[in-house]
């Protein structure tokens, strides 16, 4: 039954089990997000143990954002056809045997065939959770309260990926922080039956095959041409790859212009609201994600922190991220969504510009500093895009909308790791002693001078700073976008309480059905 047209009876209050419901819904959903960021202080131990190239490196942060971004909407229609619950419940097996396969690989390259099938698995969970929740709360206030908590779980579960990550290392070997993901996925398999309900959306078209095959081809195959570029120069391999990978891309581009029903609706960035929502979506992401990376690199090799000292160093930033996610959504329909997405980035500018303090001798304070103000641009961002997405375009094409918003941040955390990562690695690989392709490598080697190790950290130094300046910029500028193009009346600041539940309430059908 759809909850818009469910009777009073139906829209009561939800009980104990609906709450049971949600509990058992954000485990998942936790991982998904964790997942995303747990590797990033446990990249030195990996290192250590499995010797990866610098490409590989990157592969293996990388490889499970792309694989969650390029299949999130084409499981969405999936679940639509053939069961939401019974899609959460197979894909939370395949992740849990992945995590598995993940934490006994014996090899770089298994570690990545199993986070590419975490990923896989992983885009299977976020559509499906949404939309069983929001069969679990059938009154509108109640589900606008629902969807905080679960928006809240997503932008934690990014947060302190790097904090469990750095605690578990603290105690046990680099594949606890896939082993982690086991007791949550048992616990889910017994408990969702029980608790949650099957979903299905009666909907017209179908999946088109080729469209998710050409979008996560030309994607992969272009960023593995960045990637291999800077990490290891010019060679006809990436020059080649990267050619098809964006002729792949621009055919699927094309394709889904004469699709009834495509799987991104580029018609949508018509809207200039719209098409800045998208970019807050994925610029943020992919500046937290890169700088999240880098920093447990620079504080544990540069600094030579421990990775239990630089995992508590991570908790103000998360913190200020969870807190900023949570409180925003109470008072954006005071301050107005412009003035949110506008101090969203300004922000984040701000946070990272303070990164540009750290160096070889000291800068954790910097660090902690530069967290704690761009953690409030990134709680604004996790907060609102989805929303502001849905309410500038028509309802009919709302589905569509947050269905990308959801995408762009899943993007956005992989091409950051990719994009700026690689600006790191050339920087490094230019100014660098030229000894071994990383800064880790480098700092393994037997008999290292004094002086090529500070030459190699000074390196590192200065590839974080680049990165930090190209996100910055890139934030700065989006900041002036917003200003310009947002429009001033802001219809969302003026609802009355139930109009912004109902909008909330709107979304989550929309997505669900995305």
């Amino acid at each position: 039954m759809n909850p818009q047209h469910a009777s009073p009876e139906a829209q009561r209050a939800p009980g104990i089990k609906a709450w049971l419901g949600l509990a058992i819904i954000l485990g998942p959903v936790l991982l998904v997000a964790m997942d995303g960021s747990i590797l990033f202080l446990a990249m030195p131990r990996i290192t250590d143990a499995l010797v990866p190239t610098a490409d590989q490196s990157l592969w293996i942060l990388d490889i499970y954002g792309f694989a969650v971004g390029s299949l999130l909407v084409a499981f969405g229609n999936i679940g639509d056809r053939y069961g939401r619950l019974k899609l959460l419940l197979i894909g939370t097996s395949l992740f849990g045997l992945a995590s598995a396969g993940a934490a006994m690989a014996p090899n770089a390259e298994m570690l990545i065939a199993f986070r590419a099938l975490m990923g896989m698995a992983g885009a299977t969970l976020l559509p499906s959770a949404l939309a069983v929740l929001s069969e679990l709360f059938t009154d509108p206030k109640r589900r606008a309260q629902a969807i905080g908590i679960f928006a809240s779980a997503f932008a934690a579960g990014f947060a302190i990926g790097p904090i469990v990550g750095g605690q578990l290392l603290s105690h046990f070997w680099w594949g606890s922080v896939f082993l982690v993901n086991i007791p949550v996925i048992v616990l889910f398999l017994i408990f969702a039956p029980i608790l949650l309900s099957e979903v299905k959306v009666t909907r017209p078209g179908r999946v088109d095959a080729l469209s998710v095959v050409l979008s996560a081809v030309g994607l992969l195959l272009a960023i593995y041409a960045v990637k291999s570029l800077a990490a290891e120069g010019v060679s006809v391999l990436a020059i080649v790859a990267g050619i098809i990978g964006l002729v792949v891309l621009v055919a699927f581009a094309r394709r889904q212009r004469h699709l009834e029903y495509p799987l991104i609706d580029f018609g949508l960035f018509r809207d200039r609201v719209f098409t800045i929502a998208i970019i807050t979506g994925l610029l943020p992401l992919a500046a937290w994600s890169a700088t999240a990376y880098l920093s447990g690199v620079y504080l544990q090799t540069v600094l030579e922190m421990t990775v239990a000292q630089a995992a508590m160093l991570a908790v103000p930033g998360a913190l200020v991220l969870t807190v900023t996610c949570i409180v925003v959504p109470m008072v954006v329909g005071r301050i107005g969504t412009r003035a949110a997405l506008i101090a969203c980035h300004f922000a984040i500018a701000a946070g990272l510009s303070l990164f540009l303090m750290t160096g070889v001798t000291g800068g954790a304070g910097w660090y902690v500093a530069a967290m704690i103000v761009s953690g409030f641009g990134y709680g604004i961002s996790f907060a609102v895009v989805a929303d502001v997405a849905v309410a500038a375009v028509p309802t009919e094409r709302a589905g569509s909308a947050a269905a990308m918003a959801e995408t762009s941040n899943e993007v956005g955390n992989a091409l950051g790791i990719a994009l700026l990562g690689s600006l790191a690695a050339l920087i490094f690989r230019v100014m660098g002693p030229d000894l071994a392709p990383t800064l880790d490598e480098t700092a393994e080697l037997p008999g290292l001078a004094s002086e090529a190790l500070l030459e190699a950290k000074s390196a590192f130094v200065t590839g974080l700073h680049a990165a930090v300046i190209v996100a910055g910029l890139l934030h700065a500028g989006l900041g002036v976008l917003a200003l310009r193009w947002l429009p001033k009346t802001d219809p969302q600041a003026s609802g009355e309480e139930t109009a912004e539940a109902e909008s909330v309430s709107r979304t989550a059908e929309e997505i669900e059905s995305a």
